[in-house]
């Protein structure tokens, strides 16, 4: 699943995580996939992997790129490309 966010105006990019129940994410321009376990979504800062249970999209601003997700929330990290690609050659190193 893919959702790309139209007609952007975004400003900058906030987090904010309530009781481990629901955060509120400002400056994402794209969701590339998501569902009850795990969302995959590209910010102004980053991409970002969001991990935990019963997740679902409460609010979905695509003109702000704002988006609001209630579920119990396991982990939330910023994935580096650099450190993708280092584990990719560690990886192929590995198994030649």
């Amino acid at each position: 699943m893919e959702k790309e966010l139209d007609n952007l105006i975004i400003s900058g990019h906030e987090l904010k995580i309530s009781d481990r129940r629901e955060i509120y994410l400002t400056g994402i321009k794209k969701i590339t996939s998501f569902d009850n376990e795990e969302f995959l979504m590209e910010s102004t800062m980053g991409v970002i992997l969001l991990k935990g249970s019963n997740l679902e999209i409460l609010k979905l601003d695509t003109h702000d790129g704002n988006v609001r997700i209630k579920g119990k929330i396991n982990s939330f990290s910023y994935l580096d490309e650099n450190i993708k690609q280092n584990n990719e050659s560690f990886f192929s190193k590995l198994f030649k």
